[in-house]
């Protein structure tokens, strides 16, 4: 029986008697409802449709996508309130500050750039941020911190998401993370996520099962260090990943064989003995998202759906065919495998949740404030943090600080990773660039790019011929005083490990000039490119692709302004060469 006086509900007698008087209204239909957060991720939804999914589906909780701006978001979701039996959880995941909440939303800084800083008032500024903005639109329940532990460097689902590699600092920062998104609005919940702990390997759950292969006394000195601290002060919420755990399965289950050992969101001795009992968790517990071929390619849906709220998963994230799913839920409710005790904890703790965040009432934010998302102050904690955070990794020439009066001419080298971020002309980032160092004093030129060169001439073989560079190298040298590599590259949900990738072989890009003239490479995103361009000398980490960030970062190079962050170790990638 869930206590629901007790951490992290502390619900009154009416609180608890909304609760009890709720479940028991309830049909078996809309009691599997509950147990679901459904992806919403069209705009323009109108009100007989958002009827008819909450008709269909008695979603506990929704997660929106961006659509729309965010009045449109606002209305969307006040009408789901409007129209939805019981209050709903409406999840928003903020990693970075309000840009998670709506377009228009506010880039703070990620978690890396705020493990750079000294002290954690930037990971207090993205929680304040995130929970302002996100509240205003109508969000209740924060997908966010992330508090997994940074341990490998190929690791680029994690990378920037990780406060860093030390279980002390993850705790510190996901604690003022915590403390500003209460201290806007204490009525929204907050989620610790990936249990049991991502950062180990270099996988993506997204594409295969994590596996977490620490030794159980190494996964208690870090995860199970950070996962207890913040149990105990009060987490009201825990995202599982697809995620095994070896060793910690084979510790509660002896003899359990490597073909059973599952992700934990299917692996009750992780749920239920560890998380549960072991680490005392009485708060809601979520899957991960429910597509991701972690769990989806570890059993049939018909297994997983039910397997996951068996295992002690309260809720599941996002449904395949909604009717398909609970389907299986009632399945293996009728079988006698989804029972009335289990069942029943998941909705004592799913509504306790929506009593301790006052849902019952039943208010909406006023849609003026809608106006905080984007202003001007939460402007101001992004220029913190850039001015605080970001990174010389190394400068071992003493190729910095570069004086536009004395070093004008640059040549520029921009590399990205997506359609829009590939040096393509017009890109909008590579633009930002431009113009920063020109309004620094800076001449650019700006080195070719192969596709590019496809756009403007069309496919020829002289388009690969420019992009030798067979020219000569005084004549380089005459013309540029130094180089700026800036590097544009993230990945999502394609391939497990995402690397720098120049746009041709042979590439007029590669820092073939490092010898040449003073060379300098910066990125906006990742921070462990130093892996590919090694034999740079000096290394920038800028953390974020915006104009802020870019405008600050070249004031630190040109000395206008001092770098004040630290480089967590992972950034030399284990390697020697990456450090001269």
């Amino acid at each position: 029986m869930v206590n629901l006086k007790a951490k992290p509900f502390f619900l009154t007698d009416d609180q608890i008697r909304w609760v009890e008087e709720s479940i028991a209204n309830m049909t078996l239909d809309e009691k599997l409802g509950q147990l679901f957060v459904i992806l919403q991720a069209r705009p323009g939804f109108g009100e007989n449709q958002i009827e008819a999914l909450l008709a269909q589906s008695h979603m506990g909780g929704l997660r929106w996508q961006n659509g729309g701006g965010k009045a449109d978001i606002y209305r969307q979701l006040a009408a789901f309130q409007k129209h939805s039996k019981l209050p709903l959880l409406i999840a928003a995941n903020c990693d970075d500050g309000g840009n998670g909440a709506a377009p228009e939303g506010t880039f703070v800084a990620t978690a890396a750039e705020c493990g750079a800083g000294a002290g954690t008032e930037n990971a207090y500024h993205v929680g304040l941020v995130a929970g302002r903005e996100a509240s205003a639109v109508g969000a209740n329940w924060m997908f966010n911190p992330v508090v997994d532990v940074y341990k490998n460097w190929r690791n680029t689902i994690v990378n920037t998401r990780s406060f860093g590699s030390d279980p002390d600092k993850v705790i510190a920062n996901a604690r003022a993370y915590i403390r500003g998104v209460k201290d806007v609005n204490p009525n929204m919940a907050c989620t610790i996520k990936h249990f049991p702990g991502d950062g180990v390997e270099e996988l993506d759950q997204h594409l295969v099962m994590g596996v977490n292969s620490l030794s159980v006394e190494d996964w208690e000195a870090s995860f199970g260090k950070v996962y207890r601290t913040l149990i105990n002060d009060g987490a009201e919420a825990v995202m599982v990943g697809h995620i095994a755990l070896p060793a910690m399965s084979r510790k509660l289950r002896p003899g359990i064989q490597d073909k059973d050992i599952l992700p934990a969101t299917l692996a009750p001795e992780l749920i239920t003995d560890l998380l549960r009992e072991e680490l005392g968790f009485n708060g809601v517990v979520i899957t991960d998202a429910s597509h991701m071929v972690g769990m989806t390619a570890m059993a049939r849906r018909r297994d997983a759906v039910p397997g996951a709220i068996i295992a002690g998963c309260d809720m599941f994230l996002f449904a395949n065919d909604i009717d398909e799913d609970i389907s299986f839920l009632r399945a293996a409710y009728e079988r006698g495998d989804l029972t009335e005790t289990r069942l029943s904890d998941a909705l004592h703790r799913i509504l306790g949740l929506k009593a301790r965040l006052h849902l019952n009432e039943r208010r909406m934010p006023a849609e003026s404030a809608l106006d905080c998302i984007g202003c001007a102050e939460h402007r101001a904690c992004t220029a913190a943090a850039a001015d605080s955070c970001i990174t010389l990794v190394k400068d071992t020439r003493g190729n910095l600080p570069v004086d536009p009066q004395a070093k004008k001419r640059v040549f520029l080298v921009y590399v990205g990773s997506t359609p829009t971020t590939k040096g393509y002309k017009g890109d909008p980032t590579k633009q930002v660039v431009i113009e920063e160092l020109e309004r620094a004093g800076f001449e650019v030129d700006v080195c070719p790019n192969f596709h590019a060169l496809e756009i403007e001439n069309g496919v020829s073989p002289m388009n690969f011929v420019r992009m030798l560079a067979h020219s000569p190298r005084a004549d380089f040298v005459k013309n540029h005083d130094w180089a700026l590599i800036v590097l544009n590259v993230k990945g999502y949900a394609q391939e497990n490990n995402v690397r720098v990738r120049w746009s041709c072989n042979h590439s007029l890009e590669l820092p073939w000039y490092n010898e040449e003239v003073s060379t300098v490479a910066m990125s906006l995103n990742y921070t462990n490119h130093l892996i590919d361009m090694p034999q740079v000398h000096t290394f920038i980490n800028a953390y974020a692709p915006n104009r802020i960030h870019i405008r600050a970062a070249i004031e630190k190079i040109t000395g206008r302004s001092a770098f004040r962050g630290t480089a967590d170790d992972s950034v030399f990638c284990g390697r020697w060469d990456t450090r001269l």
